[in-house]
């Protein structure tokens, strides 16, 4: 089952970089952004990030937390984290649970082959865990910008 607006968000436990196991409960009194992307090291992946991690004191003056997610491995979002000096941890979702949870699997193609892949999207979970808004198809430039003026007016709901 997906997730809904407006509906709280099905609890959930994920592995992420610096060997923390994100608990959705726990962040109870956060809102929380999840960032979900195809590819640690990629072009549009690192721009969004750097985005994310440029508005990274904003998000906190809003009381919100970021987590990057893809389907990559823990060493890979190590080493890209440290590479890009993100803040933030990257939570590394191998088995899919979240990208199923945020039904962003979907079915792509490049230079004529068809798989599925993640489809960036991005969520905002206020600090009773309930899901907000979402975006789903995400084009990077002015993405941040516009997740951030969500957090913001949410937290001062």
């Amino acid at each position: 089952m997906a997730v809904e607006i407006d509906h709280p968000v099905p609890p959930f436990q994920v592995q992420a970089t610096s060997s923390q196991l994100i608990d959705l409960a726990s962040l109870d009194g956060r809102q929380v952004v999840l960032y979900f992307y195809p590819k640690d090291n990629t072009p549009g992946c690192t721009t969004e990030g750097q985005g994310f991690r440029d508005h990274h004191p904003a998000f906190l003056a809003a009381n919100t937390l970021i987590f990057g997610v893809s389907r990559d491995s823990l060493k890979t979002h190590e080493n890209f984290r440290t590479k890009q000096g993100f803040p933030f941890e990257l939570v590394s979702d191998k088995d899919e649970q979240l990208c199923q949870l945020f039904d962003v699997i979907k079915q792509k193609k490049l230079y004529g082959k068809e798989y599925l892949g993640v489809d960036r999207s991005t969520f905002l979970i206020d600090r009773n865990g309930v899901l907000r808004r979402e975006w789903r198809g995400v084009k990077v430039p002015g993405h941040v910008e516009a997740v951030l003026q969500a957090a913001q007016a949410l937290n001062e709901a």
